[in-house]
């Protein structure tokens, strides 16, 4: 199966598994949003500044993009597909889900 082959949405428990496998996590919620908690070893990219930032993201990695529910990220991870980036894929659920998994956020 070849990246642009795999599904662009992954469950919590797949992005914890291709995080420990060096996958980048990039959130794209606001700065407030972000400031109020966001998951450890995170970066930060609003989706306001996603276009004039994506080029940050490297491309020889997995990323996994995520926001507080999983409709932003979903739109992001449609734009960075559309950058050129394969093997990208959204967190269903965002934050959300991610705390419903018992798992904390960072402060």
């Amino acid at each position: 199966m070849s990246p642009n082959d795999e599904l662009p949405e992954i469950a919590v428990d797949e992005a914890i598994e291709r995080v420990a496998g060096g996958a980048l996590l990039i959130d794209v919620r606001e700065q407030d949003e972000w400031d109020a908690g966001h998951i450890t070893g995170a970066t930060l990219i609003p989706s306001s500044q996603l276009q004039s930032r994506w080029q940050e993201i490297p491309t020889d990695k997995t990323v996994i993009v995520y926001c507080r529910s999983g409709n932003r990220s979903n739109a992001a991870t449609d734009f960075l597909k559309q950058q050129g980036l394969n093997n990208v894929h959204n967190m269903l659920g965002g934050v959300v889900a991610w705390e419903a998994a018992g798992l904390a956020l960072e402060k």
